[in-house]
């Protein structure tokens, strides 16, 4: 029986050990290169633009001989201001992609021996530079659709005269939103939050092509779709499957993302559940990648991504 891809060898090509054990200078090295790829490593000025750049040796920064503009390695991206040493933040950038389902800003914090509140920023702007990905992405071809609730738990009475029935609305918090999620059958996944299901159909034809074939179960919000696109519908109380009708890539998904609230957060926050969904949209779309190749994908994005407008300062902020 042949191996799975991720059983294989193929699949490890990162070492937390090895990030873990680098110099500071091949930490920098390796930033150098991802953010200056189109000039072999050599630092280019945010501002202007001028590869006229020398490197103060005690200082560890640059100056465009230029515009005179001082930067640093992380200057203008979304680890801007930084407090961590640039070895730190790599291990941090390892020890997030190796996690199959996530990792908790409990645990990371205590994997680099930082406070909760650092490695809980760090973790989103992670996140953040994910999701520069999937920007503007249009989905064509045959694409599945789903929902999925998230929050608004509400604890049950002690004795069984009290209890009331939880799935009426006028029995539940307000706080719970649902993840609609539009995945491509062999393309990218798109996820957005919603606090019904019927309120992502303007969105779901903004981001999916006129001619898709659009898969879906046989929930009443999913109706207006039929007048925009080749709708196809599977009645799960029936059957998962009918001559290829079905949404299982979407339900996959949605797998991975319930095992990473129950498994790793235990509880995400309705503010929040945007970056945990596109995360694991991400997972999904680079699962068949190794851990290597999504390492590097990931310094990448961050070093593109601008500074972050709603992580820098978080905790200054007097956010709760």
């Amino acid at each position: 029986m042949a191996q799975h891809f991720l059983l294989s060898a193929k699949a490890r090509t990162l070492s937390v050990v090895a990030v873990a054990r680098m110099t500071d200078d091949e930490a920098r090295a390796t930033f150098r290169a991802l953010r200056w790829a189109s000039t072999d490593g050599e630092p280019v000025c945010p501002r202007c633009g001028c590869v006229a750049v020398y490197e103060y040796q005690t200082r560890r920064i640059f100056k465009c001989q230029g515009c005179g503009h001082q930067f640093s390695i992380t200057s203008g991206t979304i680890f801007a201001s930084r407090k961590l040493p640039v070895r730190d933040i790599l291990l941090a950038i390892a020890l997030f992609v190796n996690a199959a389902k996530g990792i908790s800003a409990l645990q990371l914090g205590r994997d680099l021996d930082v406070q909760y509140k650092t490695a809980f920023v760090l973790s989103h702007k992670i996140r953040e530079a994910m999701a520069l990905e999937h920007h503007d992405a249009i989905l064509s071809g045959e694409v599945e659709v789903d929902g999925a609730y998230f929050g608004g738990y509400v604890r049950p009475e002690n004795r069984k005269e009290d209890r009331k029935d939880r799935r009426l609305k006028e029995n539940q918090t307000g706080k719970r939103r649902v993840v609609v999620v539009m995945r491509q059958r062999g393309g990218r996944t798109l996820p957005f939050v919603f606090k019904s299901e019927d309120q992502s159909v303007p969105t779901i034809r903004e981001r999916v092509a006129s001619g898709t074939t659009i898969y879906a179960d046989e929930a009443p919000s999913w109706d207006d779709l039929h007048a925009a696109y080749d709708t196809r519908r599977i009645n799960h109380s029936v059957a998962f499957m009918d001559e290829g009708v079905c949404t299982n890539q979407a339900e996959s998904y949605f797998s991975r993302l319930r095992r990473a609230e129950w498994g790793q957060h235990h509880h995400i926050s309705g503010r929040y559940l945007y970056a945990y969904a596109g995360e694991m949209a991400w997972r999904e779309d680079h699962r068949r990648v190794t851990n290597g190749e999504q390492f590097h994908a990931v310094i990448a994005a961050s070093m593109a991504h601008p500074v972050s407008r709603v992580w820098k300062g978080y905790w200054q902020r007097g956010v709760s």
